[in-house]
């Protein structure tokens, strides 16, 4: 059995976490062994970069500064999780991956799209996912959610206006890589949208 990388992204509140549990169950029921990870995060060093990156007193970081600590948190993931486990012939599903970068940091940021996908081809070995799935929600719709959840991290907590251009980037990177990227209207239901992926999934697959 070949590997296969999958990655959720979205806004904050797309309800990426919820959709990844469903998916890991049904990839299971197809006879995958499945690794499930996250952005930053997934490895010990990573999720410590994850700490610095989301530390709301941290106000004062430059926009590269970022950029390239997400490559770093990236760059571990992918050689310690996400390539061993494609090696092995197992999927792996990941909650955010390089495309976030290249809408946090390359548009809402205003660093550029290609100078991110630069720094992170370096970082990620050229690595990507086979299919990315977009959940593609209002701004206002996810930060709402966000806010009923849990204290807020120094992303979510920025302006509406950036979450805007986040939600906005997503839909104009899609556009930009229609043969990967899949987008989803996240308003639907938690089960329509399931069976809208697992549709996408199962004619990959075959």
């Amino acid at each position: 059995m070949h590997g296969i990388f999958i990655s959720m992204e979205g806004p904050d509140g797309s309800g990426k976490s919820t959709q990844l549990e469903l998916l890991k169950e049904y990839l299971s029921k197809k006879g995958y062994e499945i690794i499930v990870t996250r952005e930053p995060g997934g490895t010990k060093i990573s999720e410590a970069v994850r700490e610095i990156i989301l530390n709301k007193e941290y106000t004062e970081m430059g926009y590269m500064t970022e950029a390239l600590l997400y490559a770093s948190a990236r760059a571990q993931l992918v050689s310690e999780v996400i390539k061993p486990a494609l090696d092995a012939g197992k999927a792996v599903i990941s909650d955010r991956f390089i495309d976030s970068s290249a809408v946090y940091q390359g548009m809402a940021r205003g660093l550029g799209v290609e100078n991110v996908y630069k720094i992170n081809e370096f970082a990620t070995q050229g690595v990507m996912p086979k299919l990315t799935i977009h959940l593609d929600l209002p701004a206002k719709v996810g930060i709402s959610r966000k806010n009923d959840q849990k204290e807020l991290d120094r992303m979510e907590l920025e302006s509406m206006e950036f979450h805007e251009r986040v939600a906005e980037g997503y839909r104009k990177l899609a556009l930009l890589a229609p043969e990967r990227i899949y987008t989803i209207d996240a308003t639907q239901t938690i089960e329509a949208i399931h069976k809208q992926i697992v549709d996408k999934i199962d004619n990959i697959l075959s």
